[in-house]
């Protein structure tokens, strides 16, 4: 009996030391965990959606069941090739472009020699990113307005060219798009960049400073490849949102303009139209599709760097 109340009071002093130990941790843990829970867990309840045929009257629960019907619908409309196109193409872009302008911008902030300066050009980059889409739409309409933008009544007439009406005319927003989401997302890229720069070993550029190694050189053959582990998961967390087209993008920065349908039609203003008209269920069958579609993909893409690399996997 003596040995077992003395193992009851070493479990239970394990766990006060233990509770003291690790108590403020947790409690600073509490918020963030409910936000999660009840931002992101609670809501899935919703996702029975996409198997009814969804009545505002009834609700969620009391519709009637419309089993895969509203999956086939999609599968069947015309926009489905669009709008998968669309959202794939602009994002593999957005990846490479923003990756290797991101490791571009990183390098040559991380080799400026005065520390005023780094920060300078690290909070410009930065401000972008924390812009508004809303601003920045007001902003690309500054520059494209027909009657009084920028291009039109300044640059074009400058070098002979007529005014163009450039939001209906879509074979200029492919590029546009990419140039919006580059100016305003790089930045984002480019500070993780600078932090993993910032932690490599300092010895390493010495050391092939003194062997003679050049600024070229030792861009390739140290500052890259220490780059790599950052890229991978940086890469592998872009690819899971590859189904996911910035709402704001794609709708604001366009002002919703019909004769860009073709260029700026994406899953997700696929699902706001169809939220807009009433079908609710056909859009969470969409968003359903995307969020499972999307998961598959960056566990995929996480399995073929662990079977290269398991040390550069995500999981």
């Amino acid at each position: 009996m003596l040995a077992v109340s003395n193992g009851n009071e070493q479990k239970k002093s394990k766990i006060l030391s233990s509770l003291k130990k690790w108590g403020p941790v947790y409690l600073l843990m509490l918020p963030g965990l409910a936000y999660l829970f009840i931002n992101n867990y609670i809501p899935m309840a919703g996702i029975v959606v996409a198997f009814k045929q969804y009545n505002v009257i009834q609700g969620i629960f009391n519709s009637p069941w419309a089993g895969f019907s509203n999956f086939v619908f999609l599968f069947q409309t015309s926009d489905a090739f669009i709008i998968t196109r669309n959202t794939i193409l602009y994002n593999l872009a957005f990846i490479l472009i923003n990756t290797v302008l991101g490791i571009i911008i990183a390098i040559f902030i991380s080799e400026a020699s005065k520390k005023g300066l780094k920060k300078l050009y690290q909070s410009s980059i930065l401000l972008p990113f924390l812009m508004s889409i809303v601003v920045i739409s007001y902003m690309v309409f500054a520059f494209l307005s027909v009657d009084n933008g920028m291009l039109n009544k300044s640059v074009l007439p400058m070098m002979g060219m007529k005014p163009i009406s450039w939001y209906s005319e879509p074979k200029y927003w492919p590029l546009i798009l990419v140039l919006v989401n580059t100016w305003k997302g790089v930045g984002f890229g480019a500070l993780m960049y600078i932090a993993a720069i910032a932690g490599i070993d300092r010895s390493l550029f010495e050391a092939a400073e003194i062997d003679g190694a050049g600024k070229m050189r030792q861009i390739f053959s140290i500052t890259l490849p220490l780059l790599i582990p950052t890229v991978t998961i940086l890469t592998l967390l872009s690819i899971g949102k590859i189904f996911y087209a910035d709402f704001g993008l794609f709708y604001q920065v366009p002002r919703a303009s019909n004769s860009l349908f073709n260029v700026t039609y994406t899953i997700d203003i696929y699902v706001y139209s169809m939220m807009k008209t009433g079908t609710t269920g056909m859009a969470s069958a969409t968003a359903l599709i995307q969020s499972v579609v999307g998961c598959a993909t960056i566990l995929l893409a996480n399995g073929i760097v662990r079977k290269i690399d398991p040390d550069r996997a995500m999981i």
